[in-house]
């Protein structure tokens, strides 16, 4: 198989595997060879030795195997992205999990594959369901993932084609007050959806397959009266749309296409309006063939530090949820504070 590692010979000593370094042994196991000090606590009857070509693994056979896997791993990590503590974690916690999966699509040297259960479950979900919710915070992998399987899908021919939308909410939808024509007032928002598409396939590809219309970028007020047939459609940002707008992007769905829909119900951009993410995921939560998956910090795989961000936001937004709601119950003070009063009538 590939994507396993080339485990090199067991030599002359049986209780030896060497596993080679397509990259080099400072960018997998970083500065002074601490992330092998991580190996080290996990596998405590293994013995490493490092050189800059290959790491030679010594110990028990199944040890020696689980770790040599673990050492290719983030051999392939380190040719696309830095291995930190948290990418070196992150591979301990998968491998003690089932298997999640192979790769979805590759190009060039990036392989789009599942790194997390949570992802795994979210990528299942996209596979067994005609409408998938993928909510969690950034750095989750939501929209890259989704955007993995529909180039997954077009090239299987399980659709014809592939349409990405999102809600252009930070202009209101109301463009004309941007420079430039039409293509350029959009662009801003719809850039990040251009951008993982250009991961996933080459430049050309997505140029000639956009101007074929089998690659279709546009805003979500572009959707209103059409049917989407063998299509995979994802809506991104979702959580900045209106019930109204939600509805109307769910009714668009055809014949033998599929939907997901990725958002953060943390960053709302609506003031004064209820978000559709929020109402879609009430009102379609018992209805067949719809899945919702939520990732958390858990599923980032970003730089180490944006799960420590976003567990810091999510306590500080809980403090404030407990704290409004101790105030709730407070009797409140001046005229209605009189004797005689019945505590339920001062709480709001």
């Amino acid at each position: 198989m590939p994507d396993r590692p080339d485990l090199a010979s067991d030599h002359a000593d049986a209780r030896a595997t060497e596993v080679p370094l397509r990259t080099s042994a400072v960018r997998v196991f970083g500065p002074a060879d601490r992330h092998l000090r991580r190996l080290e606590q996990q596998w405590p009857a293994l013995r490493f030795v490092v050189d800059r070509e290959r790491v030679r693994v010594t110990g028990p056979a199944e040890q020696r195997a689980a770790a040599a896997e673990l050492i290719a791993m983030l051999d392939r990590e380190a040719a696309t992205e830095p291995v930190t503590a948290t990418v070196v974690d992150r591979a301990l916690r998968a491998m003690a999990e089932p298997a999640l999966g192979g790769v979805i699509v590759g190009a060039g040297t990036r392989a789009v594959r599942p790194k997390t259960p949570g992802q795994r479950r979210y990528v299942d979900a996209i596979d067994e369901s005609v409408i998938t919710f993928g909510l969690g915070p950034a750095g989750t992998g939501k929209t890259y993932l989704a955007m993995a399987k529909a180039v997954q899908a077009l090239q299987a021919g399980e659709v014809d084609r592939i349409v990405l939308t999102r809600p252009a909410v930070e202009a209101g939808e109301r463009l004309g007050f941007l420079p430039g024509g039409l293509a350029e007032k959009i662009d801003p928002y719809l850039r990040p959806l251009h951008d993982a598409l250009a991961e996933m396939m080459s430049p050309e590809t997505v140029e000639q397959l956009t101007r074929l219309g089998v690659i279709e970028v546009a805003p979500l007020a572009y959707m209103r009266g059409r049917t989407l047939n063998s299509a995979f459609i994802i809506l991104d940002e979702a959580q900045n749309t209106t019930p109204e707008q939600m509805k109307m992007f769910l009714t668009r769905l055809g014949f033998g296409s599929r939907m997901v829909v990725t958002g953060d119900a943390s960053q709302v951009d609506l003031p004064g309006h209820r978000s559709g993410l929020a109402d879609a995921v009430q009102v379609l939560a018992d209805v067949a063939d719809i899945a919702l998956i939520r990732l958390t910090s858990d599923d980032v795989v970003r730089h180490g530090l944006v799960s420590a961000i976003i567990e810091a936001y999510d306590a500080r937004d809980a403090r404030r949820d407990d704290a409004a709601g101790a105030e709730d119950t407070i009797p409140r003070g001046g005229a209605d504070d009189r004797p005689g009063r019945r505590r339920e009538e001062w709480t709001a």
